[in-house]
């Protein structure tokens, strides 16, 4: 019998379909459209629309934007392209919190006519010093025990505009003494005097959060409405209302614990700061975690939903390293992208005993480990270029590469041995020289000498220049991400460019997006924003080598 392993909220909704509590499972993803969306963002996102792909039913995108100061259509269609991106899709179910604000102010209308809603005076001040303490019971609100009719009317002068900001506010009529804070008569609408990205200047009172979601659940018919842990304390009060405004099948809210990544930013606030002055070109900056700024360095949906995965559902808080996100993207790619030859700090390579003006080419590989791949054609000649780390003219011990008199394989093309090389006037290498062996056409010789070392190349007269951009995180990770003062600890190598590198011609017609492995070097990404024909910019998703070892218990039979 096969033994299959659930997560707590799997094992919840297989009892709830069981008993009958519900008859299928409708999730939804939730944000707010007050920044771009990062990583932890995408664990929700791929854990409801599992959750609802898995079972069968129904996913809904839905936009809670009930807080007009914060929010932006900018930060609208990212969402939703991160969310079409990572693949959750959620068909013609796209909703917005403020499509309801009617129904929102007829529900707020039949607490007040129940007796559960009241119109206070208080001012911010004021209602923290009457809300109590964790030890403390809260103080009933002077205005606690207006008539209905008053409250009615009030409440509908509130929504006419007739007063400030501020000024009045609409409470939920609960119980001042509750040990639980957030039942102590909460504030269910403001009076906030601001044009809304959706509905325009049409209200100038917004509901709460805690009063909005619960309803446009209910309203949707979610089932299981997947929260993270922080909305725990909040449950009661979600509760409260769909039971008050007497829904015929109340949600259920499971909360979970949030995705943490180490020594990485998502704080909207410290993200925005960095956007604003400059240290990065975007909310999409590639050394961001964003989902956008993950897409952009060359993450891809399956690396995505692979950590995820790793990284599993609990109520228990922890923290993932970035280094297992890195093993994720390096899993993915490393059997579906082409392998390419890249000299990122180029230095010529002339073989003075090959023939003026001649040239061949070359049949090579795109993965060796995955045939399915193909092959392309590489053009070989008499000059090309080579990685200046691959010559030395005075070599440690155990340096295999290029030195004077020293013989190496140029990888799919010949042995060469270096006879010499030229330098500027700073003293500089500039090119080097070398002879080839003709016999040795495909990296092997016929009388069976063999080579330790083996060194990438690109032909000089068809090479392709590019721009690579090399990334560390943007944090000084040995010091921490923040200082003491609360700033960030940014790291000044976070970002390298180099303008003048030489790549093989195969990756000519690369588009954004496009990526490969360059050889010994990492996965580069074509750049979506900064690229363009014959401009070629590339972003190092990753390289090629990590210290991060999958757990045995992890690991695919």
């Amino acid at each position: 019998m096969e033994v299959v392993s659930r997560n707590f909220i799997e094992q919840i909704i297989e009892k709830d379909l069981a008993e009958g509590v519900y008859d299928t499972v409708h999730t939804r993803f939730p944000p707010e459209p007050n920044g771009y969306l990062h990583i932890g963002h995408a664990k929700s996102i791929l854990l409801n629309y599992g959750l609802a792909e898995k079972y069968h039913g129904k996913f809904n995108m839905r936009f809670d934007d009930t807080n007009p100061t914060k929010e932006k259509n900018e930060f609208v269609e990212s969402i939703k392209a991160d969310v079409e991106w990572l693949g959750a899709d959620y068909e013609n179910r796209l909703f917005f919190a403020s499509n309801y604000f009617d129904e929102m102010y007829e529900c707020a209308v039949k607490l007040i006519k129940k007796g559960k809603a009241y119109v206070s005076e208080l001012t911010a001040e004021e209602m923290r010093e009457y809300r109590g303490t964790l030890t403390e019971p809260g103080k009933e609100d002077p205005n606690r025990n207006r008539s209905i009719e008053e409250n009615l009317v009030l409440f509908e002068e509130m929504k006419n505009g007739k007063y400030a900001d501020g000024e009045k506010t609409l409470r939920a009529k609960i119980d001042m003494s509750s040990p639980n804070i957030n039942m102590r008569d909460p504030i269910l609408y403001r009076v906030a005097h601001l044009s809304h990205h959706n509905t325009g200047d049409k209200w100038c009172i917004y509901p709460m959060y805690d009063f909005a979601h619960p309803i446009e659940d209910a309203i949707e018919g979610i089932t299981h409405s997947i929260c993270t842990l922080e909305f725990e304390d909040h449950r009661p009060l979600y509760n409260w209302v769909v039971e008050e405004l007497e829904y015929p099948h109340p949600p259920k809210q499971i909360e979970f614990a949030k995705m943490y990544l180490t020594n990485v930013v998502t704080g909207k606030r410290y993200i925005k700061k960095l956007v604003e002055e400059g240290i990065v070109d975007g909310w999409d900056d590639p050394r961001l975690v964003s989902i956008a700024a993950l897409r952009r360095r060359g993450f891809t949906p399956e690396s995505i939903r692979l950590f995820v995965d790793l990284c599993g559902v609990s109520k228990a808080n922890s923290s993932a390293e970035y280094s297992m996100l890195e093993y994720c993207i390096r899993e993915d790619l490393k059997l579906k992208r082409p392998r390419v030859m890249a000299a990122l700090d180029p230095i010529k390579l002339v073989i003075d005993n090959y023939p003026e003006g001649q040239s061949e080419i070359l049949t090579i590989a795109n993965n060796l480990e995955n045939e399915s791949l193909g092959t392309r054609e590489v053009p070989f000649e008499k000059e090309l270029y080579i990685d200046r780390e691959d010559f030395m003219e005075e070599p440690p011990r155990k340096y295999f590469r290029l030195f004077p008199g020293n013989e190496v394989r140029l990888m799919h093309a010949y042995f060469v041995t270096c006879t010499g090389f030229e330098k500027d006037e700073n003293g500089n290498v500039t090119v080097v020289h070398c002879t080839y062996d003709p016999a040795s056409k495909g990296g092997n010789s016929p009388d069976g000498r063999k080579v330790k070392g083996t060194i990438h190349w690109v032909p000089a007269s068809s090479s392709v220049k590019a721009q690579v951009r090399l990334y560390e995180n943007i944090v000084d990770e040995e010091k921490g991400v923040y200082n003491e003062d609360g700033s960030l600890n940014l790291n000044p190598n976070s970002l390298t460019v180099l303008k003048d590198c030489r790549l093989e011609p195969s990756v000519s017609d690369a588009k954004a997006y496009d990526s490969f492995q360059f050889v010994r070097q990492g996965f580069f990404c074509v750049d979506c924003r900064d690229s363009k024909p014959g401009e070629l910019v590339f972003n190092r998703i990753v390289s090629l080598k990590s210290s991060f070892v999958l757990p045995k218990d992890q690991k695919k039979e």
